[in-house]
Order: structure tokens, then C-alpha cells, then sequence
């Protein structure tokens, strides 16, 4: 003997909002991927190393193979660069610096911003590519 029953509960699924949710992640991601690149817009050769990436309150410092410094982006002579170094670190709460050398710059240029770094108690970071 079949019993129907009047009272059949047919499940549904609004998608709607499924897909409301799926474009706000969509949307999130893209502006997410673009303020990310903003730290690498001058180009350099970086070298290779294995390791984490921790974002803080960073200042990047590029240096090119033409022996010119940067502080995000900006241009500052080697002279120049600790003033402006420790004015931009000033106004952040745990102050750190991201070195970005090209892997043909000498390496008294390198150890010239460590030594800066070190002397006004900055963390300093050491950009590569990952292998």
C-alpha cells in the first residue's frame, strides 16, 4: 500500500546569494593582487632563498646595479638616504625596511644600509625571489 504524503518537503537552494558571495571574494582578491605588486614597482634582479615573508609597518629600499637608492620609490642620494631613512620610520610603530638589491650590486652597498638599519635598532629584511 503507498501512503503519499500532502506534506513533502522539496529542498531549495536560493542561489542567488551564492553567487553575491562569490563576486564580493572575486572583487576582494583583485584589489588585494594589485596593492601587492605596488612594492615591486622598480625592477631589479633579486636572488634566491628559501624562507617565509612577513608583512609590518615596512619602508622598501631599492638598490640598482647604477648604484642608485630608492625609499618606496623615491630617489635619494647615498648621502641622504639615512636622514630620509629614519624620517619615514618615525611616524611607524615597529619600524622595519625591506632591502631589495639587484644581485649585481656591490656588497659594500648592501652592508651600508644593514649598517644603518643596525645603528637606529631597525629590523631590516633581505628581499629575494623564492627558488
Amino acid at each position: 500500500m503507498k501512503l503519499s504524503g500532502r506534506n513533502k518537503i522539496k529542498p531549495e537552494f536560493n542561489m542567488s546569494s551564492m553567487t553575491d558571495v562569490v563576486f564580493l571574494l572575486l572583487i576582494f582578491f583583485m584589489i588585494a593582487s594589485t596593492l601587492a605588486k605596488q612594492l615591486n614597482t622598480i625592477e631589479v634582479k633579486l636572488p634566491q632563498a628559501e624562507g617565509k615573508s612577513e608583512n609590518r609597518n615596512t619602508v622598501a629600499v631599492t638598490i640598482r646595479t647604477s648604484n642608485r637608492f630608492y625609499i618606496d620609490e623615491q630617489a635619494v642620494s647615498k648621502r641622504n638616504l639615512e636622514n630620509r631613512l629614519i624620517g619615514q620610520m618615525k611616524s611607524l610603530s615597529s619600524p622595519s625596511v625591506i632591502l631589495r638589491a639587484d644581485k649585481k650590486v656591490p656588497l659594500d652597498d648592501v652592508v651600508y644600509v644593514m649598517n644603518i638599519a643596525n645603528r637606529n635598532g631597525i629590523k631590516i629584511v633581505l628581499a629575494v625571489d623564492s627558488q
